[in-house]
């Protein structure tokens, strides 16, 4: 069964813009379905540990019997508009069926009773109404005592996230072919990921569960080791216009430490935004959770851009190792150094 869904009680009130967004929202599903929309599943993949599984997927409306496949594929300021749904899910794991609900963005993210091996596991997706599709679960072995955390945005793929007009163009326009990845950093995870079989691999973003196929599909183009993304609602939250981005890693980081007590993590991030600021608080709260941290430099006309750079990373934890390089090698020759990884 479905564990950490909410209490019975009352629910809390919602921001005035979510309640304008639902009305919209309901309006829109009302019109689809009038318009032969059907009900589709969009599947990310999730993690877990022996005895639970995290489940991710979102539930739209999409048209014709390709609908699925449609969805995934779907690009750029489209991915926007799509119209969310909270019919009842239905996932298949190891036989044994667990119904959960979408959230108001039509997000499903559960944890359910699970017994699967370590390592990538498949699970079945399907509504009432609609066919099945699978998606990834990466069960981290009992044993590892060594995982990577990366943040996305500027770290594994440059996006000049800061800049709000080509921040806008990238994530509303261009689609995966048009991304540039950072110099370095997927052979980096690789070589990481050879030297610790087994490493479970999460990428951590701001972004929004809107742009996760575009991302993935990024990510297996250019070679990067397959790893569930955790990203966030896009538009207004229960409490508030804005999601926040940094309160989105913040708790995810706090969760994973709960999750998986006994691992280490590897974090990496860039110099651009908050994530020196981050994993220092992270690191410093729970020194026993963290191997190092890694930093990608942005270049100067990145920094420039960006509105210069977080010096924070000067401050590092004492007992955590703490480096900075431009690049992947940079990162790594740094990192074999400090006798952290294997040359």
């Amino acid at each position: 069964m479905a564990r950490g869904k909410k209490d019975g009680g009352a629910q809390p009130l919602l921001h005035r813009a979510a309640r304008i967004e639902d009305a919209i929202n309901a309006w829109r599903e009302r019109r689809g379905r009038r318009r032969g929309l059907i009900t589709t599943i969009i599947p990310y993949s999730g993690y877990g540990a022996p005895g639970w599984a995290r489940l991710l997927c979102r539930v739209v409306l999409s048209r014709g019997a390709a609908a699925p496949t449609r969805a995934e594929k779907v690009r750029g300021w489209r991915s926007f508009f799509s119209i969310p749904v909270d019919d009842e899910v239905i996932a298949t794991i190891g036989g044994i069926e667990h119904r959960v609900h979408p959230d108001r963005s039509g997000i499903v993210d559960v944890v359910v009773d699970a017994d699967l091996a370590p390592g990538w596991n498949t699970i079945i997706l399907r509504t009432a109404d609609t066919d099945p599709v699978t998606a990834g679960i990466f069960v981290v072995d009992p044993d590892a005592a060594f995982g990577i955390i990366s943040d996305v945005d500027d770290t594994v793929m440059v996006t000049a996230l800061p800049r709000p007009f080509l921040a806008a163009w990238n994530t509303f326009v261009l689609d995966e072919h048009a991304r540039t990845p950072v110099a370095g950093m997927a052979v980096l995870y690789d070589r990481l990921s050879s030297a610790n079989p087994g490493a479970p691999i999460i990428y951590l973003s701001t972004g929004a569960w809107n742009v996760a196929p575009t991302l993935s599909r990024f990510m297996s183009r250019n070679l990067y080791p397959r790893g569930p993304l955790l990203l966030t609602d896009w538009g207004p939250t229960h409490d508030r216009i804005f999601r926040s981005g940094q309160e989105h890693k913040r708790t995810s980081l706090e969760r994973i430490a709960r999750e998986f007590p006994t691992t280490k993590w590897l974090l990496i991030g860039d110099d651009g935004q908050h994530d020196p600021e981050l994993y220092r608080e992270f690191a410093t709260a729970h020194p026993e959770n963290v191997a190092a941290v890694a930093i990608r430099n942005l270049s100067p006309g990145e920094a420039v851009l960006a509105g210069g750079r977080n010096t924070d990373a000067a401050d590092a934890v004492s007992g955590v190792p703490w480096i900075s390089a431009p690049d992947g090698a940079g990162l790594y020759e740094k990192l074999a150094a400090a006798g952290l990884v294997r040359d």
